[in-house]
């Protein structure tokens, strides 16, 4: 019996560690680009097309999935070209101005 309050213990502090966590810290923008969008997803032409309601540079970071930074460069049109990144899942960071936001990118 008392094994069981234990597990439950536990699972009450986990649940409150994780709700925690998920808040937004005050005074950072996280995912507020407004009007933000990219495709085609997934990729199969080497190029992508970044646009947002705002029409000023962009700086793109792109990830692997260890996190090891692949590509990085600023953007001043819409398009980008990634065709030297090999096919695989990748996670692509948009900064803008203070706000920023992260999307999974995948390229065929």
């Amino acid at each position: 019996m008392a094994k069981n309050y234990f597990y439950m213990f536990l699972f009450c502090l986990f649940s409150l560690a994780a709700s925690a966590q998920d808040g937004k810290q005050p005074g950072k923008a996280q995912d507020a680009i407004e009007g933000l969008n990219f495709y085609p997803n997934p990729v199969s032409n080497g190029k992508i097309y970044i646009t947002s309601k705002s029409s000023i540079d962009k700086e793109i970071t792109i990830f692997d999935v260890l996190g090891k930074k692949v590509f990085q460069t600023v953007l001043n049109t819409r398009e980008l070209n990634i065709s030297n990144l090999s096919p695989g899942v990748y996670i692509i960071k948009i900064k803008e101005n203070d706000a920023t936001a992260t999307r999974k990118l995948i390229i065929k």
